[in-house]
């Protein structure tokens, strides 16, 4: 039973790779909410636990999600993933979900009971993306709106993080300037969900639409960079509302340069596998950009009160 469960982690959900970059999202984003509103110390270790908590429980979701909504053309294309081959089941995948809720609410009424109406728009956008917002056809023919309506999640999911900071400190709305950081978490899904799907001709899969496949490796990869300039756009704003915006834009110049190395790198040759160092530096981009962004500023100041 143990086993079954690890390995269904590691294919599908792997913890060890995805909690640093969730680490980094949510103490950056209570961090960043308690910048936003003036406060000079790091949140409560309460806020902390549950942001963090409540995030890695949003994309666990989003994961049990993927399998339900493509089970179909998983059986037929990749019979090879854990849940077509029997061995973890729909169902089993379903309670799972289920406990997922029981605990965001816990999480939710703990720390504050306002959290749950957030929590309540949060949990109603992931079903509809479940149920491919009823036009699952329609929107597998546009790529671009089919990404769109799905990375607006990561904004939602933001709001709720940022929340477990805004909510217990007597807010009755987001604080003055937090819409910038959202829209950071908005393209910044759009620059992992682009990278994860590039990859070399060899790596393509009958049935997978992989952004390389549908647009071409060079035009993937360039839209891989253009979000990855959008994000270190809205980052430099909302960089500014902090006080942190010269260190962050220095960081992201020095990081948006090693990507378009490894773009070119890339697109050099047509290498089996080569396309993970491209889904590597999405994640390495994602980690830095949300650190850089509330975590560090956040205990740079706290040190500089002390």
């Amino acid at each position: 039973m143990a086993n079954r469960w690890w390995i269904y982690q590691r294919e599908r959900f792997p913890i060890f790779a995805h909690t640093p970059i969730i680490a980094a999202f949510s103490f950056s984003a209570v961090s960043y909410s308690a910048l936003i509103r003036g406060a000079h110390h790091l949140p409560g270790w309460k806020p902390c636990v549950v942001a963090f908590a409540s995030s890695f429980l949003f994309f666990l979701q989003l994961r049990l999600a993927d399998e339900f909504k493509d089970f179909e053309e998983d059986s037929r294309y990749r019979p090879y993933r854990p849940v077509p081959l029997g061995l973890v089941r729909l169902k089993e995948l379903g309670w799972v979900w289920a406990g997922c809720i029981a605990m965001q609410l816990a999480l939710a009424l703990w720390l504050a009971p306002r959290l749950i109406v957030l929590l309540l728009v949060t949990w109603t956008y992931l079903l509809l993306m479940s149920k491919e917002f009823f036009a699952r056809r329609w929107l597998k023919a546009r790529p671009i709106t089919y990404m769109v309506t799905h990375m607006a999640i990561m904004p939602l999911v933001d709001l709720y993080t940022t929340s477990c900071d805004w909510v217990p400190a007597g807010l009755s709305k987001p604080p003055h300037g937090l819409l910038w950081f959202l829209l950071v978490s908005f393209f910044n899904g759009m620059v992992i969900e682009i990278g994860r799907k590039i990859r070399s001709p060899q790596d393509e899969e009958t049935g997978v639409e992989t952004y390389s496949f549908l647009w071409g490796r060079a035009t993937a990869v360039v839209a891989w960079l253009g979000m990855m300039a959008c994000t270190a756009a809205f980052a430099y704003v909302a960089a500014r509302g902090i006080g942190f915006a010269r260190p962050i834009l220095i960081l992201l110049l020095c990081l948006f340069f090693v990507a378009v190395l490894v773009g070119v790198f890339f697109l050099r040759g047509a290498v089996a596998k080569r396309g993970r160092i491209v889904e590597a530096m999405a994640g390495v981009w994602s980690l830095l950009m949300y650190l850089s962004l509330g975590f560090i500023p956040m205990v740079l100041r706290q040190w500089g009160s002390a």
